[in-house]
């Protein structure tokens, strides 16, 4: 079969197959918003800063309720975004300054599109790389460099404001199957990278934005997807470790979405911090002039928590759904990749998110792969380069290392292509393979299988 002749497969694109998308409940919230002109006028309006009240109390009960931390989440503890990136940008519009703030820390490899949000705040250049370990962030390694910045000085140029406090350093993560390599990080992890923050003026910029997509890695008799968070949150870690935040900001900020669960066109997520938090959040100037973001989709949303239908539909359709797509690409990979020499990196007791993370054997380079991949198979993956941080001249070394991984997503295409795609790298690396077989080293497969846009 020539290429032309084989069907387009994207194994890339971190979407969400369009048949998750919940139309139906959409159209009957609207309706109910719409028909109803004491709930259409204020969703018609600018909205407060925060965002709508009643999401606000929604989300902050079924917040409660997945992560149960040790105290429930109150509404004043909620602001509302127009989406995981649109908060990013806005998160450093209000507690960074480049002037004052002396690096942006992103855990590698990273979320490959957040550098240029960092970028358009005035960070280039102060993008920093931190290697992942089998816990997550390596927290001696952030330690060490945080340290040698200490002598830097900086000097604010914001006004100050009070519902505004610049942190010296940014540390952007994502805690719970990370994007792209499907790690969770440790509870002790989380814990030291809190007291870490704390002690240098950082803000973790957690984005919890996979949380609610976790099955069991491996399938087994009964329920494989829980129905509680599978870990704290680094906020909820923030409000109680060691008696709590160390002033009314904190030092962690939870950036959340409907993108995953709704659709990303729907543009409305939350930020969660401290109430003082929460509401410079809210100040930030364009909310200010142009009201809530995404306020008319936010009553929407309100409608679909309220009625508790979002809730079911992630236990019952989303889960399920995406927990069976992983499984039918991890026997793919299984079947056909391990002989290769191609392992999945992490063995976890739980997979989630949107990824599988595959290591190259020795000798391989995943750009030169992912250009064969298009080229001859009409196959589209992502290469590990691209989740390198961007202007980190300091690590090259970990750049040559990414070049060593694949990231493949299982959300997006139909269910008999997750199949069908993984079948075409099979039979792409085994011509490499036999190409090249005397600069090969191959890596011991091994048997556990597990895994992870804004």
């Amino acid at each position: 079969m020539t290429i032309r002749s084989k069907p387009p497969i994207d194994l890339f694109r971190g979407w969400p197959n369009p048949s998750l998308h919940p139309t139906t409940a959409l159209q009957s919230a609207t309706t109910s918003v719409l028909s109803d002109p004491s709930r259409s006028a204020p969703a018609l309006g600018y909205g407060p800063d925060a965002g709508d009240p009643r999401l606000r109390s929604e989300i902050a009960k079924w917040l409660t309720n997945f992560y149960q931390p040790a105290s429930p989440i109150d509404a004043d503890r909620i602001c509302i975004t127009g989406g995981a990136s649109q908060n990013l940008a806005c998160l450093l519009q209000v507690f960074s300054d480049p002037a004052y703030t002396r690096r942006v820390w992103l855990v590698e490899p990273t979320y490959y599109l957040a550098s240029g949000i960092f970028d358009d705040a005035g960070f280039a250049g102060k993008l920093k790389a931190v290697p992942e370990d089998s816990e997550g962030v390596d927290i001696e390694f952030l330690e060490q460099q945080l340290e040698k910045c200490e002598s830097e000085e900086g000097k604010n140029s914001k006004t100050p404001r009070p519902w505004r406090r610049i942190y010296k350093h940014i540390i952007y993560t994502v805690p719970t199957f990370s994007n792209p390599s499907g790690l969770v990080m440790s509870v002790r992890r989380r814990e030291q990278l809190v007291r870490l923050a704390r002690k240098f003026d950082a803000l973790i910029i957690a984005d919890d934005v996979y949380d609610f997509l976790q099955w069991r890695s491996k399938r087994r008799t009964g329920t494989d997807c829980p129905k509680k968070a599978i870990a704290p949150r680094l906020v909820d870690i923030d409000r109680v470790l060691d008696g709590g935040p160390k002033d009314e900001f904190g030092n962690v900020v939870s950036n959340g979405t409907f993108s995953k669960l709704i659709g990303p066109g729907c543009r409305v997520g939350w930020a969660e911090g401290t109430p003082k938090f929460a509401y410079g959040v809210s100040q930030t100037g364009s909310s200010q002039s142009g009201g809530a973001p995404s306020q008319l989709t936010s009553t929407f949303v309100s409608e679909l928590l309220s009625t508790n239908f979002l809730q079911e539909y992630i236990d019952n359709i989303i889960q399920p759904v995406y927990a069976k797509r992983y499984h039918i690409m991890s026997a793919a990979i299984s079947d056909g990749l391990p002989e290769l020499g191609v392992t999945v990196t992490e063995d976890q007791e739980f997979a989630g998110g949107y990824y599988i993370w595959l290591r190259l054997p020795s000798g391989l380079k995943a750009s030169h792969l992912a250009a064969r991949a298009q080229r001859e198979e009409n196959l589209l993956i992502g290469e590990g380069t691209l989740f390198g941080v961007e202007g980190d001249s300091s690590h090259r070394e970990s750049r040559h290392d990414l070049e060593q991984y694949v990231r493949l997503c299982f959300a997006y295409e139909e269910e008999g292509d997750l199949k069908q795609g993984v079948e075409r790298l099979v039979s792409l690396i085994r011509r490499e393979v036999g190409r090249d077989t005397p600069g090969i080293q191959r890596i011991g497969a091994r048997s556990g299988l597990s895994e992870d846009g804004l």
